[in-house]
């Protein structure tokens, strides 16, 4: 790994701890009000928000330990499948929890509760800000990579920081869902339809799924170093 990609995955180590900070504190508060206000998509939500802080602690201890073994005897080929590896991990937490929000959607809808509407709203749209502010903290430097993936394609699609692209859609997955959230909570509100609450919870559960079968996808074929047809 050259010079410059050191300074990246120097820079991608402070955005995540950042975000990690920002991804707990709204994790706490949206699981906290979706059981006091009996709403699943907000537990649904908060839940994701979970799998992605445990990810994006995963990306930060691959992080440091690229860092300490970078000049290592003991990776005599680099430190690249630490990240991989890190990423691979957080895609199998993120399949188990899909099938968990799936599970508990279903329950809901064969029992449903009574939810508080406002507060879970309030919430939910704060996880929203939450989920936005740390888009924008990833952001720079995703796109800072892709320009020099064009100028460098062949060299990075070996050298890829599969690690910081496992966190970044680990965010965008949980703004979506946060989105979901609300406009269920919102439709239960003013048109008292209670179950499309659950209905949503196993769309995000869904969508968690296949965002984790991709992520397991392109972790595997790095990790085995699979070529590409």
């Amino acid at each position: 790994m050259h010079k410059h990609s050191h300074e990246v995955t120097n820079e991608n180590e402070k955005k995540t701890l950042i975000v990690i900070i920002f991804t707990i504190i709204a994790m706490i508060a949206e699981i906290a009000y979706g059981y006091i206000t009996n709403s699943m998509a907000l537990l649904a939500d908060g839940y994701h928000m979970g799998t992605h802080a445990l990810a994006l602690g995963l990306t930060y201890i691959a992080y440091l330990l690229i860092r300490k073994y970078k000049d290592s005897p003991k990776f005599p080929n680099g430190t690249d499948k630490i990240g991989m590896l890190a990423a691979y991990t957080s895609s199998m937490f993120l399949g188990f929890t899909g099938i968990w929000i799936i599970y508990e959607a279903f329950e809901r809808l064969l029992n449903p509760l009574t939810i508080r509407f406002n507060e879970a709203i309030l919430v939910a749209i704060i996880g929203l800000v939450v989920n936005t502010v740390c888009i924008f903290i990833m952001e720079g430097s995703h796109r800072h990579k892709h320009e020099h993936d064009e100028c460098h394609h062949e060299y990075e699609e070996e050298h890829e920081d599969y690690n910081f692209k496992a966190a970044y859609y680990h965010i965008l997955a949980d703004a979506l869902t946060s989105i979901l959230a609300i406009a269920a909570l919102f439709v239960g509100k003013y048109f008292n339809f209670i179950y499309f609450d659950a209905l949503v919870g196993i769309l995000g559960g869904i969508l968690i799924l296949r965002w984790a079968v991709g992520l397991l996808k392109k972790t595997v074929v790095a990790l085995i170093d699979m070529k590409k047809d």
